[in-house]
């Protein structure tokens, strides 16, 4: 079986960080024949290439989007793949105008999160690109994959979608092989994404807040860059926390900072499967997360970590406090990892994923 699978790479979040997985768990099998085609230079071409993935990159900045669907459309003709397999808005786009006119290629696309909206409605014009967006999918590839329950009922009978369409395949991440829980010093609380509207960071500091009010026993870190940078740092100058609320800014070794940790929390306003929480939680951490998107799926209420309804920072705030035990939070910590080495690993994501394969090209 040929894969081509297209994605941007311009960023590293939680698409790339799912894109770099499954290709390493694809490249190993030796019934496979993959390539990846990205649109960027950056992380993800470098650490594919250092796993051994066949990687082009067909630099975007240096193309029209005319040339670039030329150029790709040249590997497409060259590789003659079964499937090529697209991630986010213009790559599902770039797929399907390649692979027009080819007999025999089969479209699928990951689905990572739904729309990311600022305010309370979008505007006329963001919803008719999603419209637009969606009917692509549905009529012209194959299967769209979904990354959790949630998105697929949102998303069945709507845009002309059916149950057939869609599919949920959930993450899956490299388990740590080492992991060791802090067991001194202060409990430090941390997050990790893009400064961006719909992490709703804003929150984490309230949060932060409330937590420093009630107990001198706690720091909170927050790793990651974004145009909400000096807003939050305002806000947490603002309520006088600032020694006790730390900005990393972008941090490259991850597991590092996992391992300096005793809390992983979540604010966002709507996730899929988010990598970073299935990452915490492989370094035995347990999580205190918003009951949005598919973290239902992934966190077991009061066993590997704490569902809160709403969005009020107390109520966060007191899940968080909750766990100044050390008994409590290794409890918490141990079935936080067994969590994600049952259901989410890259293994079983690889596995789904070429299973879907083997029914798209009907072998």
């Amino acid at each position: 079986m040929r894969i081509i699978m297209i994605a941007s790479g311009d960023l590293w979040a939680g698409a790339e960080v799912m894109v770099y997985q499954l290709a390493c768990g694809l490249a190993a099998r030796t019934d496979l024949d993959l390539v990846v085609v990205l649109l960027n230079k950056g992380r993800l071409m470098e650490d594919l290439r250092a796993a051994g993935v066949k990687v082009h990159v067909v630099d975007e900045t240096e193309h029209s989007f005319i040339s670039l669907t030329h150029a790709v459309k040249e590997l497409v003709s060259e590789f003659s793949p079964d499937i090529i397999h697209s991630h986010r808005y213009k790559e599902n786009l770039l797929a399907w105008l390649v692979a027009l006119g080819s007999r025999g290629i089969r479209l699928v696309s990951t689905q990572h999160g739904m729309p990311e909206v600022a305010g309370s409605r979008p505007g006329f014009g963001k919803r008719l690109r999603t419209n637009i967006f969606f009917r692509l999918l549905s009529c012209c590839f194959d299967r769209t994959v979904v990354v959790s329950r949630e998105m697929q009922q949102a998303l069945v009978g709507s845009y002309g979608f059916t149950a057939k369409d869609i599919i949920v395949i959930h993450n899956g991440i490299e388990i740590p092989q080492d992991v060791t829980c802090r067991s001194e010093g202060r409990i430090v609380v941390g997050s990790a994404g893009r400064l961006f509207p719909v992490k709703d960071f804003s929150l984490l500091v309230d949060i932060a807040r409330y937590v420093i009010k009630q107990s001198h026993a706690f720091d909170f870190v927050l790793a990651g860059d974004g145009p909400e940078h000096e807003q939050l740092e305002a806000k947490v100058r603002e309520y006088g926390i600032q020694d006790r609320f730390s900005f990393l800014g972008h941090v490259s070794d991850m597991d590092t900072f996992y391992q300096g940790l005793d809390i992983y929390i979540n604010t966002s306003v709507h996730e899929g499967i988010p990598m970073s929480v299935l990452e915490a939680m492989s370094f035995a951490l347990p999580v205190v997360v918003p009951k949005v998107g598919g973290f239902p799926e992934i966190v077991e209420q009061g066993v590997s970590g704490f569902l809160v309804e709403g969005r009020n920072p107390e109520k966060f705030a007191e899940k968080i406090l909750s766990l100044t035990d050390i008994g409590r939070r290794r409890l918490m910590a141990t079935a936080a990892r067994q969590r994600v080495l049952d259901c989410f690993s890259r293994e079983a994501m690889t596995r789904a994923y070429y299973s879907l394969y083997q029914e798209v090209v009907g072998t």
